[in-house]
C-alpha cells in the first residue's frame, strides 16, 4: 500500500473518511492499495503519522482478522534503526487500523526509476541497513514475507523497511496448491515456488535480490510473465552483473537455491557492516571514530530528494444543522467469495457504458442488435464532439439542475436513498452528495453523479450495480408515481478531483424494462464456447501458480507480449495513462479445465473500457491457443480460454470461450 500521493501534497480527505482515528486526528490521504486506504494523520504531540485502515470486505473475515491481531501483536515487538514501527493499532475495531510514524523518501523503485542505481558507499550501507533490519525483525520470530524495492524508503537518514509482519497477512494474496501465496514475482523464494514454505530465508532470498537491484538497477531474475520468471528463479543463475566484487559474494549466498545454504540476516548485516568499515576508510579521515555502525551509515549515505509531502492542518469542523442530511454511500465491490459475476459481450438495447474507443454510430453485432455506442468526456474537444452530436456528455450534465417540484424532488430522495441502501449492502468506496441528482428536463435526462473514495480497482461491478438500481428506482418512481414527468434516460458521471467529469454509463430507464445490465442477464459467454463449461475462482487460482511447463511458458510469453504490445496501441483508446507491461497484464494455465487465463491488475478503466480490452485480449489468447494447437497437435491439451479483470480481493469474468480454430476467434 503506498503511503505518499503522486503530487507534493497530501491528498484531500474524501466525503466519508473519518475525522479520527484512535488519538489521531485525520488531515488527509496519503494513498490506498489492496489492504485498504492510508490516511495522513496528527498525533496529540504533533507528530506526522500515517494510518492504515483495512478495507471493510477483508475486515470481516475472521480468519483475516485474527491473523491480522496475531501479526500486529508480534510486530508491535519489533524496534531497530533501520525500521518504521508501529505508534499504535487497534485489530478488534470495526475497520482494523495500524498507525505509523510518518517519514519522508522516495521508495527504492521511484528512485532507481528517477535517478538510476545506488552507488558508492551509499550503496554498502545500504545493504548493512536492510540486513540489520531483518535482522531485528527475525530476532522476534515475525518474518517480512515481501521484501520488495516499494517496501524500503530511502529516508535523510538511511533505508527503513516497510511493513515488516505484516504485509503477507494483509496485501493481495493469490491461491496455491499449497495454500496462500504472497509476494511479488521476482522476489518470492524457489522453497516458496515450489511448496509454499515462507520464513527467515526466503526473506534473505529477496534481500539478495533487493542488494542486486539497487547495485545494477535491473531484478536479477529479468522480467516477463509470471511463469517465465518463477522459472528463472527456480532453475536460473541471478544476472548479477555490476554488483560490486566485495559484495557479490554475499548476495550469491543470499539467493542460493536451497534456504539452508543462505545466510542468516544477522550475519549477513555483520559482514556487510564490515565491508562498509573498509568504504568508509577510503572516503573519511583516517582518525574518526565511531561507536556505533548506525553512525557509518549515517556518515557516507548520500540521501535522495526527501520529497517531504506538503502537510495540511487538522481542518475545524464547524457544527451546521444540515450537515446529517449529507448522503455518503459506499459502492466499490468486496471480495466475490464462491461466485463468478459474468460481465456480457452483450447488453439490453440502448445502454451504453462509455469508453473512448468508437465512431458516432454505435455498432451492430451479427444479430443485428445494437452493442453500446462509446464516447467520453475526457478532453474540451471530446465534449463538444459529445454534445453537437447530441449524447450526454460534461456539457450537458454542467446544464442540468437540481429537483424542481414535488416529482422531481421525490425522484432525487428515492435515488439517493436505493443508492444508499445498495451500496452499504456492498461495502465501500463510492461518495454521493445531497446534489449528486440532476435533471435536464429538455434533454429528458436524469443524472447522477459520483465520486470514488477508494482505489478504483472493481469499480466495473460497482458501477454496474448502480445503474441498475438508478433505472430500476426510476422505472419505479417516474412511471409509477409521477408518469407527468418527461424524462426517459439516466445518465451516470463520474466526478475525479484535478480531472474533467466523465460520462460513465447512459441508458433509456422506459425501453430497458428489466434494467438489464451485462452483470445481470447474461453468461459473458464467447460464440463457440459450448455449454458446461465456465471459467471460475479456482480455475483463475490455478492459472496464478507459475507453470514450470516448457511449452505453456513459452506460449504465454509470446502471447503476453503481443497482448502487450496491442494494449499499448490502445492507450488513446482504453485512456492509459502510461504504457502497461507484464506488472499489470498477465496469463496462465489451467490443466483442470484446459484453459488459458488472462487477466488485467490495472484498476483504473471504467467497464467499457475494460471490455474493449477484454475483446482484444480475448482475440489474442484465442489465435495463441489456435496456433500451439496447429504446431503441437494432440500434445497440446488447453483449448479454452477466459479473460477476468482483478481489483483488489476480487475479480470478474468478462469473457470466455473455445479456441477451436481460427475462424472462432474474436477479431
Amino acid at each position: 500500500m503506498s503511503e505518499a500521493g503522486s503530487s507534493g501534497r497530501v491528498q484531500p480527505a474524501h466525503a466519508g473518511d473519518p475525522s479520527r482515528i484512535g488519538p489521531y486526528r485525520i488531515v488527509g490521504r496519503l494513498g490506498a492499495g489492496g489492504m485498504g486506504t492510508v490516511h495522513a494523520g496528527v498525533a496529540p504531540d504533533g507528530t506526522r503519522v500515517a494510518v492504515k485502515v483495512i478495507h471493510p470486505n477483508q475486515a470481516q473475515e475472521p480468519e483475516f482478522r485474527a491473523r491480522f491481531r496475531r501479526e500486529v501483536e508480534l510486530s508491535s515487538r519489533v524496534t531497530g534503526p533501520y525500521l518504521i514501527p508501529l505508534l499504535a493499532a487497534d485489530a478488534n475495531a470495526e475497520d482494523p487500523w495500524l498507525a505509523t510514524e510518518y517519514v519522508a523518501g522516495p521508495t527504492l523503485d521511484q528512485q532507481v526509476l528517477a535517478q538510476g542505481r545506488i552507488a558508492g558507499a551509499s550503496l554498502y550501507a545500504f545493504a548493512a541497513a536492510t540486513a540489520r533490519a531483518l535482522a531485528a525483525v527475525h530476532a522476534v520470530g515475525v518474518v517480512h514475507r515481501d521484501v520488495k524495492p516499494q517496501n524500503v524508503i530511502l529516508t535523510p537518514s538511511g533505508p527503513c523497511v516497510l511493513d515488516f509482519g505484516i504485509a503477507h497477512a494483509a496485501d493481495g494474496t493469490s491461491v496455491t496448491r499449497t495454500g496462500v501465496m504472497t509476494g511479488t514475482p521476482g522476489w518470492i523464494s524457489p522453497e516458496q515456488y515450489r511448496t509454499g514454505a515462507t520464513g527467515p530465508a526466503g526473506d534473505m532470498f529477496a534481500w539478495g535480490a533487493l542488494v542486486a537491484y539497487a547495485a545494477t538497477g535491473r531484478t536479477p531474475f529479468g522480467t516477463g510473465t509470471p511463469d517465465v520468471v518463477a522459472f528463472r528463479v527456480m532453475s536460473g543463475a541471478p544476472d548479477l552483473d555490476g554488483v560490486p566484487a566485495p559484495l557479490r559474494g554475499i548476495v550469491e549466498r543470499a539467493l542460493a537455491k536451497e534456504a539452508g545454504d543462505r545466510p542468516p540476516a544477522a550475519d549477513a548485516a555483520e559482514e556487510c557492516f564490515e565491508l562498509l568499515g573498509s568504504q568508509v576508510t577510503q572516503v573519511m579521515r583516517a582518525d574518526m571514530l565511531f561507536t556505533r555502525a548506525e553512525d557509518m551509515v549515517t556518515a557516507v549515505w548520500d540521501p535522495p530528494h526527501a520529497n517531504d509531502l506538503e502537510w495540511p492542518q487538522p481542518p475545524r469542523r464547524p457544527r451546521r444543522p444540515w450537515a446529517g442530511m449529507t448522503v455518503v454511500a459506499a459502492a466499490v465491490i468486496g471480495g466475490l467469495v464462491g461466485g463468478v459475476v459474468a460481465l456480457a459481450p452483450g447488453r439490453a438495447e440502448g445502454s451504453r457504458h462509455r469508453t473512448s474507443s468508437a465512431a458516432s454510430a454505435p455498432a451492430h453485432s451479427a444479430t443485428g442488435s445494437p452493442q453500446p455506442s462509446v464516447s467520453t468526456a475526457g478532453t474540451a474537444a471530446e465534449r463538444r464532439r459529445d454534445a453537437s452530436d447530441g449524447s450526454a456528455s460534461a456539457v450537458s450534465w454542467a446544464e442540468a439542475r437540481s429537483a424542481r417540484g414535488e416529482g422531481e424532488h421525490d425522484v432525487a430522495r428515492a435515488v439517493l436513498h436505493d443508492q444508499g441502501v445498495l451500496v452499504q449492502e456492498l461495502g465501500g468506496g463510492v461518495d454521493f452528495a445531497p446534489n449528486a441528482v440532476r435533471f435536464h428536463a429538455s434533454r429528458k435526462e436524469v443524472y447522477l453523479s459520483y465520486r470514488l473514495s477508494s482505489d478504483e480497482q472493481g469499480t466495473m461491478y460497482a458501477e454496474t450495480k448502480v445503474a441498475g438500481s438508478m433505472c430500476r428506482t426510476l422505472r419505479d418512481v417516474v412511471l409509477r408515481l409521477h408518469p407527468e414527468l418527461p424524462y426517459r434516460t439516466y445518465v451516470m458521471v463520474k466526478e475525479t478531483t484535478g480531472r474533467e467529469p466523465q460520462v460513465t454509463w447512459d441508458d433509456d430507464f422506459l425501453s430497458n424494462a428489466q434494467c438489464a445490465s451485462a452483470a445481470d442477464d447474461d453468461t459473458g459467454q464467447a460464440s463457440g464456447a459450448g455449454p458446461g463449461w465456465e471459467p471460475d475462482e479456482q480455475g483463475l487460482g490455478q492459472a496464478m501458480i507459475p507453470s514450470t511447463d516448457s511449452d505453456e511458458i513459452d506460449v504465454a510469453d509470446r502471447a503476453t507480449r503481443k497482448l502487450i504490445e496491442r494494449t499499448n496501441g490502445m492507450r488513446r483508446t482504453l485512456g492509459t495513462d502510461r504504457p502497461l507491461g507484464n506488472a499489470e497484464l498477465k496469463m496462465g494455465f489451467d490443466p483442470g479445465d484446459s484453459a488459458m487465463y488472462v487477466w488485467s491488475d490495472y484498476g483504473t478503466w471504467n467497464q467499457g473500457q475494460i471490455e474493449a480490452w477484454a475483446d482484444m485480449a480475448a482475440g489474442e489468447a484465442c489465435r495463441a491457443l489456435v496456433k500451439q494447437k496447429d504446431s503441437a497437435g494432440d500434445a497440446w491439451p488447453y483449448s479454452r480460454y477466459a479473460v477476468a479483470q482483478m481489483g483488489g480481493s476480487h475479480y470478474l469474468m468478462i469473457r470466455w470461450g473455445t479456441a477451436d480454430t481460427s475462424a472462432d476467434c474474436p477479431a
